[in-house]
């Protein structure tokens, strides 16, 4: 008994009917689906798939998502977005600013900092410069040497010009004198020792054509002026002023300092160029 009720559940499955349309004046069949009890189980579970699929992917992929109650909008998680970068630009502020003021209170209590803070983006750390040469940087040395917009070889030393007695020339630095003018000696300007952190002014007015790092000299800094003169300042601490700078005369451009291989203390490296010659400062300044 219990195989012909399977036997007839399994046959019902597969009994085909057939859906009729009719036209209601001539009654002519216009058209007509033969189906089984199996094929609509089957036809329905896969437009029931597809409806749900097609659902989901509308909500992912599309704008309707935000139709959604408690759904966020473009907006509101861009605003999310910025807040949680705020949020952790501001964690690590209140982090290093926590970090700096127990350093302080270290160095007031006479212990040593924990952790040492720069909170200064500004300053530049010497110890991080390798100080060896390589062959590309001999290679870089003669092409910028052969490219340099000034001519700095060394010629014959002329008569002091005397169209430059009239210019009033600013001292970069007050202070003492610690090596001269010496062209035989290729020292080719006048090294003046100072406080530390003195500030190094513009001896005339002009325009900056070239700030940077040398290993032998530090931080330098050239000036073009009018009748043909450059000024330059090198083994600075810090620069004040970046190329193409326009400054005047007694502008602060650098702070002294001890930067490069060939100095031997803190004090301003200061040379005079007229016409591509190097002439010596003392004759026109007083420092």
């Amino acid at each position: 008994m219990g195989k012909r009720q399977k036997r007839q559940f399994g046959d019902r499955l597969r009994d085909k009917f057939r859906l009729i349309i009719y036209n209601d004046n001539t009654f002519e069949e216009i058209w007509y689906l033969r189906l089984t009890r199996l094929n609509m189980v089957a036809l329905s579970s896969t437009i029931f798939i597809l409806f749900v699929v097609g659902i989901f992917a509308l909500v992912a992929y599309t704008s309707i998502r935000e139709l959604i109650p408690g759904y966020p909008d473009g907006n509101l998680r861009r605003t999310i977005l910025i807040n949680a970068v705020r949020l952790d630009s501001l964690e690590n502020e209140i982090r290093m600013r926590d970090q700096y003021f127990q350093n302080i209170r270290a160095l007031v209590s006479g212990e040593e900092p924990d952790n040492l803070v720069n909170l200064s983006d500004t300053s530049r750390n010497e110890a991080n410069f390798d100080f060896s040469r390589s062959m590309e940087d001999s290679i870089l040395r003669l092409q910028i040497e052969a490219e340099e917009q000034y001519n700095l070889s060394v010629v014959p030393m002329p008569s002091s010009p005397t169209d430059l007695a009239s210019i009033h020339f600013f001292a970069p630095v007050r202070g003492l004198i610690t090596r001269t003018f010496k062209a035989n000696s290729n020292h080719f300007g006048t090294d003046i020792g100072a406080e530390p952190n003195e500030v190094v002014k513009a001896t005339l007015d002009g325009t900056v054509t070239m700030d940077g790092w040398t290993i032998e000299y530090g931080y330098i800094i050239y000036l073009q002026h009018e009748n043909n003169l450059v000024s330059v300042y090198k083994h600075n601490s810090v620069l004040l002023k970046k190329t193409g700078n326009i400054v005047k005369a007694g502008d602060a451009i650098a702070i002294i300092g001890n930067s490069g291989e060939l100095t031997t203390g803190p004090h301003l490296h200061f040379e005079l160029w007229h016409n591509g010659t190097p002439i010596d400062p003392q004759s026109y300044i007083v420092f």
